[in-house]
């Protein structure tokens, strides 16, 4: 069925289901290494690109190619490539799209493994990269040298909930010579389309709000060309890092319910917000939905909605905020986010603390932010949990 033209939702539910002989409703779960060849012939020109079909399930599965050509759809690419991780995908961006003596400018406050893998790792092979405040395209332009081949933007970013103006991050790059790519975890396709808006790679850990139920881990990365897609491909496949058919089965059966699960979850995340906002014992909130934002406008114009991320700070810094996520009784107190339970972590100690505090700082990790990931849970439950627990600090 060609769902090219067809709804999101319908798309969900239905794009990249190829046909089975058997009349499976789903895609089923081809867990082979290996693909059989009706003769040397079929095998070579399978080899040589020359016939289509399956060779090694490190180089492409049925079950993945699903995944992939649903979420390519999604985002409105040529062509997308699973991977083991969302680390994995990450890696296959920097190693894909940068050589020695390149040069990458990204958001300080991307998430603190991607900082790390780029300024620790690449930085050993001879690639140069500048962290800074992507949302100001005045400084995002300023950073840009000749030898920049790729600007790296996180939008909206992890934790500071900080927005880019990708259209305008599109331009920046474009005019250097570089490309952009964006990593779309945070929003995903149902809030944000990145290559519409001029992006060349749109990257998911699929971890997080694709798959929605805490219970895989995984990557994808959607090419805006044909070109960049075969490139991306190639070095997913030379890396060994492809996605495991039974992941890219998970992941597919949790897609479907995106928009439902968004739904909800934004919705309960909005009435947080300004709970949170009015309560004493708070700092400050961090939502997308809120006036307060400082990209609430830009939030309005180039995303679909606000989404479920919270962050925000109790009154007593890091002390009060341990005090916060020690007594919550229903949020769980865990890394990762996007899935149906509500999580909180505290990403100076936790998800960013190998960054090191001078990096955390500057891309608005302060040292007492709390990270809340919304799910879908009935709101009063998780406004009653917050409650208590801020009665504790």
């Amino acid at each position: 069925m060609d769902t090219r033209r067809m709804g999101f939702n319908t798309k969900l539910v239905h794009a990249g289901i190829p046909d089975d002989p058997l009349g499976s409703v789903v895609t089923p779960v081809y867990q082979t290494s290996t693909f059989a060849f009706r003769n040397a012939k079929q095998g070579a020109d399978r080899f040589a690109g020359l016939a289509d079909g399956y060779i090694y399930s490190r180089i492409g599965n049925p079950t993945t190619a699903a995944l992939e050509q649903n979420v390519a759809q999604l985002e409105n690419g040529f062509g997308a490539t699973a991977t083991a991780s969302g680390m994995g995908a990450v890696s296959t961006a920097y190693m894909a799209l940068l050589s020695r003596g390149d040069h990458v400018v990204s958001t300080a406050s991307v998430y603190g493994p991607s900082r790390v893998l780029m300024e620790k790792h690449m930085g050993r092979f001879g690639v140069e990269s500048t962290f800074l405040d992507t949302s100001d395209l005045d400084r995002l332009r300023r950073a840009v040298k000749p030898s920049t081949r790729l600007v790296y933007v996180e939008s909206p970013s992890n934790p500071a909930m900080l927005v880019t103006d990708l259209r305008g991050a599109a331009d920046i790059a474009h005019q250097a010579g570089a490309l952009l790519v964006v990593d779309n975890t945070f929003a995903s396709p149902f809030l944000q389309k990145p290559l519409d808006l001029g992006a060349d790679v749109a990257l998911h850990s699929v971890t997080k709000f694709i798959n929605g139920h805490a219970d895989v881990v995984g990557g994808i990365l959607v090419a805006r060309t044909e070109a960049l897609h075969k490139q991306l491909r190639a070095m997913v496949v030379i890396m060994g890092c492809s996605m495991d058919p039974h992941q890219a089965s998970m992941v597919s059966r949790g897609l479907k319910t995106l928009s439902l699960r968004m739904e909800r979850a934004q919705a309960n995340a909005l009435e947080i917000a300004q709970w949170l906002e009015r309560h004493p014992k708070v700092e400050w909130v961090s939502y997308l939905g809120l006036p307060s934002h400082p990209q609430h406008e830009l939030v309005k114009r180039q995303m679909a909605g606000p989404g479920a991320m919270i962050s925000f700070e109790v009154k007593g810094g890091v002390e009060a905020g341990a005090r916060l996520m020690d007594s919550v009784r229903l949020a769980v107190l865990a890394v990762s986010l996007g899935g149906v339970e509500t999580l909180i972590c505290h990403p100076a100690s936790m998800t960013h603390a190998s960054m090191g505090r001078e990096a955390r700082l500057e891309g608005g990790v302060s040292d007492g932010l709390v990270r809340y990931s919304v799910g879908i849970e009935d709101v009063a439950d998780l406004i009653a949990d917050l409650d208590q627990a801020l009665a504790q600090v």
